[in-house]
């Protein structure tokens, strides 16, 4: 069912809309893999209203409820920020919970599922592509491929003006240039840029210099302890693929980066384990299977390294 209101913007990808509690659940849950959604009246008038723009890129859209709706949510490469301009809404209920604020920026747990609950709200939110993302992110850190931001620190002032102003930018771009133009391209990459204003990206920042020519070997070894990093590999074995003598990449490695090439690929493989901890449905795997996945077997020495790198106990990370 429709609801009369304002029309769909010109070249949504999604509008719907509906005055009845089922039709909110059959339109809304398939957006977020919703599972055990359900939705009530708070008075006699019931509405829900969703709408997007954009493409598979980068999406802003805006949700509407007069009502209630709570349920688990999950998106899949994707990174998602939300605020809320009124009602009230709950995120990551029973975990890390966050309670919103009108004009807030939150960032959706990633690459996991969550609890949430909304009543009477007007919502806006921003779908970025997990490959937008990582790509940005490499033009300021050293990426690997896993996605982790630090949600415990709330956004400043004036990275949440910045974020809004990039928004604002990017859907003028597309009303006005299209979602094919250079224009829309570069507003998505400025508001992937915002992104990291609002929350820390846990990757390490690029090393002065790194991007030089003197340094493309170091790089080429950097490129294949990311992609090998689920493989038994020694020295001699980066070396290689690195075209330098052992001696040259333990050199290059501290000199740029202020570690041996080892202690770098075990950093990798935490970032892996977390990842895994993330991703993982409740009863489908234990802390010691995935970490063994990794190469860590000692457990002890392990959550003592995870906690020094993360804040918090591998079996915490799994029960999110």
């Amino acid at each position: 069912m429709t609801n009369p209101g304002t029309p769909a913007p010109h070249g949504a990808f999604v509008a719907v809309s509906g005055t009845d509690t089922g039709g909110a659940i059959q339109d809304l849950a398939g957006m977020y893999a919703g599972r055990s959604w359900h939705s009530s009246r708070i008075d006699t008038d019931y509405w829900y209203k969703y709408v997007g723009v954009g493409d598979e890129t980068m999406s802003i859209r805006r949700s509407q409820m007069h009502g209630l709706l709570r349920g688990d949510v999950a998106v899949e490469d994707e990174v998602v920020v939300q605020w809320i301009d009124s009602g009230r809404a709950r995120v990551d209920v029973g975990r890390d919970e966050v309670r919103m604020e009108p004009g807030v920026p939150t960032l959706f747990p990633i690459e996991r599922r969550f609890a949430m609950e909304y009543e009477d709200w007007d919502q806006r939110l921003v779908h970025l592509s997990r490959d937008l993302v990582l790509d940005v992110a490499a033009e300021q850190f050293l990426v690997d491929g896993t996605l982790g931001f630090d949600r415990t620190t709330p956004p400043s002032a004036a990275a949440v003006e910045s974020w809004r102003g990039s928004v604002a930018s990017a859907v003028r771009a597309l009303r006005t240039d299209g979602s094919s133009s250079l224009a829309w391209h570069e507003a998505q990459r400025d508001v992937a840029r915002s992104l990291f204003g609002l929350y820390r990206f846990q990757g390490e920042v690029l090393p002065d210099g790194y991007g030089e020519r003197r340094n493309n070997r170091l790089r080429a070894a950097v490129e294949f302890l990311h992609e090998h990093a689920a493989e038994p590999l020694s020295v001699s074995d980066i070396a290689r693929a690195a075209d330098l003598s052992v001696r040259a990449l333990q050199e290059s490695f501290q000199r740029t980066l202020d570690r041996t090439p080892m202690n770098y690929l075990r950093e990798i493989r935490l970032r892996r384990v977390r990842a895994d901890l993330l991703a993982a449905e409740p009863g489908t795997g234990s802390v010691a299977e995935i970490a063994a996945r990794w190469g860590f077997t000692h457990m002890g020495r392990f959550s003592g390294e995870y906690l020094r790198r993360f804040g918090e106990y591998p079996r915490r990370t799994l029960r999110h």
